[in-house]
């Protein structure tokens, strides 16, 4: 990559410069006054410039030989201290090493002399002075100078404090009471003002330990700021070395220097609980122990917040007494009421006979969701059609959320068919929810099933649920089942269909007789009487009756009187008007008025 202030850089205490690779000084400063690789600028009388280019290596100054560059720079540090150090394969004499170094926040100003890193002898200096910001980059940079000789700077180094540096050996302090050893360990820049690593509790500790023995075998594990050792022999001497690591990070630190120490007996108090244990199903738990003595002692069980052993601070105040498990008799705790999801736990039993003695149990840490175990599910069958339905109750019951929510269960099935004639391979199927369903099961087969918990997440599982089992019903065959199905639509066709057909076809065929007859009326007829015409099926109202008679004339000769008789009285509706012919009314009325005529002549 480009150096950073790339160009010429001043040379402490001097006003000139010097090109790289050219080995020659007291040149002036400016364009003109540079010796290049390329030409060489000679001046002639005449006032002329003659330019000579030299194609290969430039001229060594008369009675001096090249000085070559430090090479494979390299930046170590422990913490906030750091070194650097170089090769040189020079055989000059009396060569002295000079370093500058750049980081962003001094590009303006160019390349810096390296505090503590100027015209040293040896290939190495200390730059712990130099370097305040410890995420930003750095670059640095090296020559030699052997008297007026000076070699060209070095290839740049480009560094990240933070990236290159390790993590000191920390602090470790040891114990040794009643055959166990106590380890104190203080963080690896705990007494320095200025601090490479700002979150102590961000570390982790490695213990390894081994018997100062011919046969010593190392033992490791990872502890707390403050922690315990047991199960050491007695009487033996114990030697211990502890490192802090980043495991976020990656880094692993410096081990501390070794620190032995001798276990004592020890002593078996018979007042103190053993086999003190933890049993969890379904998020319920309860700390067990075991009593060497059975009268006048009374039990205290207490449990420590597990963040305060990350602490480097002392926490045997920071002990809490669990409810309803205070001066007890029983060897046994429900601890469900104090252990929660969130976090991790340390649990202890201290044993009381009166008043002046008492002894504490050993530690035992509770991570719920990793000591609780899962119980097994719950599980009901039910039936329709041909489907066999599974319904499932997670572990705990359905109120039991943390069960759900923090494990995210899974359910394996086995399902197979129970005949005492016939014995059939469980079949599984795995599923998320608490529903299941089963398609094409037999008719008249009894199936039985049974259910397992599991998390993936947590590599658990439980045990498998009670054997739950179901008859499904007598089934018909398929023939006769189209058989039934075509039968009763044609009854419904024959008993509803049919009728209703039948209906509305009467219905509209009077309705098409009534107001759309077929036949029109003679027109005498429809406007006789200028009377509207009257069908048979429509009652009519009212009629007019006309009174009719018929005068008969009679002429007599004594006095010539016309006599009218009255021939005929009748009463006629216009109704029976259709009953007389148009012909012999009027011929009667013709023949009647021509014989009144000759007689009154």
């Amino acid at each position: 990559m480009a150096e950073p202030g790339a160009g010429t850089a001043a040379e402490p205490g001097q006003g000139r410069t010097e090109e790289p690779g050219d080995g020659c000084t007291e040149e002036p400063e400016g364009p003109r006054g540079r010796w290049t690789a390329e030409r060489r600028r000679l001046r002639v009388p005449g006032g002329l410039w003659l330019v000579l280019p030299l194609l290969l290596v430039p001229l060594p100054c008369a009675g001096q030989s090249r000085l070559p560059s430090p090479a494979r720079l390299r930046v170590q540090a422990v913490n906030t201290n750091f070194s650097l150090s170089w090769e040189h394969g020079g055989s000059a004499r009396g060569v002295t090493f000079s370093a500058q170094f750049q980081w962003p926040e001094l590009k303006e100003t160019g390349w810096q002399e390296l505090p503590g890193c100027q015209a040293v002898a040896g290939t190495g200096c200390d730059i712990s002075s130099a370097i305040s910001e410890y995420y930003d980059y750095h670059y640095v940079r090296v020559r030699a100078q052997a008297g007026p000789l000076l070699s060209p700077w070095s290839e740049v180094l480009e560094m990240v404090p933070e990236h290159v540096a390790q993590i000191g050996p920390p602090g470790l302090e040891l114990q040794s009471t009643n055959g166990v050893v106590k380890v104190m360990v203080s963080p690896p820049e705990a007494n320095q003002k200025t601090k490479m690593w700002i979150n102590d509790l961000s570390f982790k500790y490695n213990l390894v330990f081994w018997e100062n023995s011919s046969h010593a075998q190392l033992q490791s594990k990872t502890i707390f700021p403050v922690d315990t050792v047991d199960d050491l022999a007695p009487d033996s001497t114990y030697c211990f070395k502890v490192q802090a690591n980043l495991p976020s990070e990656g880094k692993q630190g410096l081990f501390s220097p070794v620190s032995c120490v001798k276990t004592s007996q020890k002593v078996n108090d018979l007042l103190c609980a053993t086999n003190v244990s933890v049993q969890a199903l379904n998020m319920k738990f309860h700390l067990l122990w075991d009593a060497q003595e059975n009268q006048g002692v009374n039990y205290n069980v207490q449990y420590l917040l597990g963040f305060w052993k990350k602490l480097n601070d002392d926490y045997s105040d920071k002990w809490l007494s669990v409810p309803r498990c205070e001066n007890i008799t029983s060897t046994s705790c429900n601890l469900s009421s104090v252990i929660t999801t969130t976090g991790f736990f340390y649990l202890r039993v201290q044993a009381r006979e009166g008043h002046n003695k008492s002894c504490f149990s050993r530690e035992v840490k509770v991570d719920p969701l990793k000591t609780n175990e899962i119980g097994p599910p719950g599980v009901r069958l039910d039936l329709s059609d041909s489907l066999l339905h599974i319904i499932i109750s997670p572990p705990g019951g359905a109120e039991e959320e943390v069960m759900r929510d923090h494990y995210h269960l899974s359910y394996r099935i086995l399902y197979w068919k129970n005949s005492s004639d016939m014995e059939e391979e469980a079949k599984q199927k795995e599923v998320k929810q608490t529903i299941a369903t089963v398609s094409d099961v037999s008719p008249s087969t009894l199936y039985c099933v049974k259910v397992q918990a599991f998390s993936e997440p947590y590599n658990k599982s439980s045990a498998y649920s009670n054997q739950e089992c179901i008859h499904t019903p007598a089934g018909t065959s398929l023939p006769l089942i189209i058989f039934g199905v075509f039968t009763g639509a044609l009854l419904f066709v024959l008993l509803v269909a049919t009728p209703l057909v039948l209906l509305l076809y009467q219905a509209y065929n009077k309705i098409k007789y009534v107001f759309f007859p077929s036949c029109q009326p003679p027109m005498n007829i429809e406007g006789f009487g200028a009377l509207p015409f009257s069908t048979p099926y429509l009652s009519a109202a009212e009629e007019s009756v006309e009174n009719c008679c018929v005068i008969e004339s009679m002429v007599t000769e004594e006095g010539n009187q016309i006599v009218f008789a009255d021939y005929k009285h009748s009463k006629q509706s216009s109704r029976d008007s259709g009953n007389y012919s148009n012909d012999d009314n009027t011929s009667g009325s013709k023949g009647s008025k021509d014989t009144l005529e000759k007689e009154m002549v």
